[in-house]
């Protein structure tokens, strides 16, 4: 053992001395003491503040953390938010197309409706038409007709009858006894004849000589002609007019069958009854109303109800049946019926003379409804 504190010899280490507390730990080089002791405290102090930096460095990232998720999710929200603002505006924009679709559907529906209504009713306008063209040409043919043959009657009785240059044919009174051969009934006496006074008609204001045929006007029958003559009228309550429908017209149309008799009757003054002949091998077609009383044969007539050969049939205005009648029932129409056409031409201004042959071809009609009602009438051939 040494005594003192042993010198370390040069070139030789010193001998290894257990200082408790010294080394940390095996291996490690060997600090001064006092080293040792400042490690040993900054250790210390480093021990004490480490837990505390650790805890801030944790809270700070906490907070951290928390701003960014507070803000992720306000960022979150706000975009939620702005894509259901979004999904409701095409919501409401879809919606809204989706009505205006319907409408134009319902539009278009109704506008086809109304244009298939449209072309129907045009359609049937045009047929309505064309039936009421057809009908009317059908008429105009039947007037055209009608029109000729009373214009060449109407020729051949004013234009080559009047009083400057009367046609001797139709007047067989004006021919010369050498061609009418002698006469019958009662011969006047020239000295008579002679000495018979004028008739005066007042409303004429002038002296009607007698005709040579033993013909006088009855002078209350001319007055009346002469008023009737002054304003032409077809209406019946006319004492011109209602005289002769009373005495003539209506006992000519007098007929068994009466409804049918009326009909027959108003088909005259409105100028709308159709005269037709019948050929032997046609047979009656149309079935006739029951006022016919079942003459919807050839052989019986449908005014009278009598059997007899019906040579020609009627027609009422636009009815398509027709009623056979017998050549006196035909002779009574005709008769009226001339007898109207007359007074027309005298109301339509065609009739150019003078008020007294005006008046005799009136009286020669009249006496011709006289006779056919009698039941005379030409023979046919």
């Amino acid at each position: 053992m040494w005594s003192g504190s042993p010198q370390p010899e040069e070139g030789l280490l010193p001998p290894l001395t257990a200082v408790p507390g010294s080394w940390k730990s095996v291996g490690a080089h060997r600090e001064p003491p006092g080293a040792l002791g400042e490690t040993s405290a900054g250790e210390k102090a480093q021990g004490e503040e480490g837990p505390t930096a650790a805890q801030l460095d944790v809270s700070r990232l906490r907070s951290s953390s928390m701003e960014i998720r507070e803000k992720g999710s306000e960022f979150l929200k706000e975009e939620l938010h702005k894509a259901q603002k979004e999904l409701k505006l095409k919501d409401e924009e879809c919606e809204r197309l989706y009505k205006v679709r319907e409408q134009l559907e319902r539009e278009l529906e109704e506008l086809t409706a109304s244009l298939f209504e449209e072309a129907h009713k045009m359609v049937r306008e045009a047929n309505m038409k064309q039936a009421t063209s057809e009908k009317q040409l059908k008429e105009a043919w039947g007037k055209i007709d009608m029109l000729q043959a009373e214009v060449t009657a109407l020729k051949t009785l004013v234009i080559t009858s009047t009083p400057a240059s009367p046609n001797r044919e139709l007047h067989p009174q004006l021919l010369s006894p050498t061609k009418t051969g002698p006469r019958k009934g009662h011969a006047r006496h020239k000295s008579t004849s002679n000495a018979l006074c004028p008739v005066v008609c007042p409303a004429a204001g002038r002296a009607l000589t007698p005709d040579k045929e033993g013909k006088e006007v009855d002078t209350t029958l001319f007055a009346e002609f002469q008023a009737w003559r002054a304003s032409p009228t077809l209406d019946k309550t006319c004492p011109f007019l209602e005289r002769v429908y009373r005495e003539d017209v209506g006992p000519c149309l007098d007929f068994t069958m009466q409804e049918l008799s009326a009909l027959v009757r108003a088909a005259v003054e409105d100028n709308t009854l159709t005269i037709e002949p019948v050929a032997s091998q046609t047979l009656p077609t149309v079935k006739v109303a029951p006022i016919e009383c079942g003459s919807s044969s050839s052989n019986t007539c449908a005014l009278s109800g009598l059997a007899r050969t019906c040579r020609h049939r009627i027609r009422l205005g636009d009815s398509e049946g027709h009623y056979y009648i017998s050549p006196s029932s035909r002779a009574r129409i005709t008769a009226v019926c001339n007898f109207f056409t007359y007074i027309r031409y005298i109301q339509q201004g065609l009739v150019r003379q003078d008020a007294e042959p005006m008046f005799w071809e009136i009286m020669r009609l009249r006496k011709e409804m006289s006779l056919a009602k009698l039941g005379f009438f030409p023979q046919e051939a």
